[in-house]
């Protein structure tokens, strides 16, 4: 079975379940917002809330992707950058209880978390501190990071770094694997396109993007985005929500369904469509399928609040992946 590697941002969700918004205003935090914070913020928000009750689940992008894919039982990896506390080593051993091979580098800073306060209404308010996460670096990667796997995921919150994922792709090719670009971001994507192009024409294999990450890679529709973006690799992905998704490869293009959903959170919703499409390359099957079993994951990860299912949901995803794979 062929096996696959993700490089991303090492993050930790904390969610925080707050008694009122008071808080919100003491701390002059916008409800139902997402903004960086700074070491100091963190420390504030931490004091604030040590009598509220609090749980931490893994996250992160590629995170979500390779633990996706790990809990259909494709054998993981993990590169990222954590911090030596409490987080740190709560996002290391998470991943290893859910089956990823974690390679983590360790930095001086505190580990990457999205502090998540949870109002009352159920509104959730995040704030972000990368700490740890944001220093990995083009140094901290090694050729052995790479070997023994077949394919490597990357998610695109991470190509403001041009040096990390110009180094990280060189290595993936290096040891012959295939590689798998996540945009993540339409923002991220504006910011660098011309360094995205260049990456996707010399180093990535597929590509997966949104409807706005797609048009602000080409400056065009949703259509010739795909067909621009399939002419410089081997697969085009472009998600378009309760439409489903398209897949161009080979001149081919295959429109997937989205599976019937009761919406409740989107978060992760895109980690984990690539958490099926890869899943279905890692065993030969063709895009059409890939495609399928994508948004079997992506509709039931809709279904719940947060990126990750429990057990019980993901016994029935598994079963409906083996009736696709039969």
């Amino acid at each position: 079975m062929k096996k696959i590697v993700g490089l991303g941002n090492a993050i930790t969700d904390v969610l925080s379940f707050i008694v009122d918004d008071r808080l919100l205003c003491d701390l002059n935090v916008s409800k139902g917002s997402m903004q960086l914070i700074d070491k100091q913020m963190l420390g504030d928000l931490t004091d604030s809330l040590v009598d509220c009750e609090r749980y931490m689940i893994t996250g992160g992008s590629a995170s979500n992707t390779i633990s996706g894919m790990a809990k259909l039982g494709i054998r993981c990896g993990f590169i990222g950058k954590i911090g030596d506390d409490e987080v740190g080593v709560f996002f290391k051993n998470d991943s290893q209880e859910n089956g990823v091979r974690t390679h983590l580098m360790q930095s001086d800073l505190l580990s990457g978390q999205c502090v998540v306060l949870v109002s009352p209404d159920g509104e959730r308010t995040m704030c972000t501190y990368l700490g740890a996460a944001c220093e990995l670096t083009a140094d901290n990667l090694s050729v052995h990071d790479f070997g023994g796997y077949d394919y490597f995921h990357i998610e695109g919150y991470l190509v403001q770094n041009h040096d990390l994922i110009r180094c990280a792709v060189q290595l993936a090719k290096q040891e012959g694997l295939k590689v798998s670009l996540d945009m993540a971001s339409f923002n991220v994507v504006e910011e660098n396109r011309e360094f995205l192009l260049e990456i996707i024409r010399d180093f990535v294999d597929i590509v997966f993007a949104n409807e706005e990450e797609a048009q602000a890679l080409t400056g065009k529709s949703v259509r010739e985005s795909l067909d621009e973006i399939a002419e410089i690799c081997e697969i085009a992905v472009v998600k378009t929500g309760k439409n489903g998704s398209l897949i161009k490869t080979r001149g081919e293009v295959t429109a997937i369904e989205a599976i019937e959903a009761n919406c409740v959170d989107t978060t992760g919703a895109g980690d984990l469509y690539a958490s099926g499409f890869l899943y279905g390359l890692c065993h030969g099957l063709s895009v059409e399928k890939c495609g399928q079993i994508g948004s079997i994951l992506a509709g039931n990860v809709v279904e719940v609040v947060g990126a990750k299912m429990d057990d019980e949901r993901w016994e029935g995803i598994i079963d409906r992946v083996n009736y696709i794979m039969a």
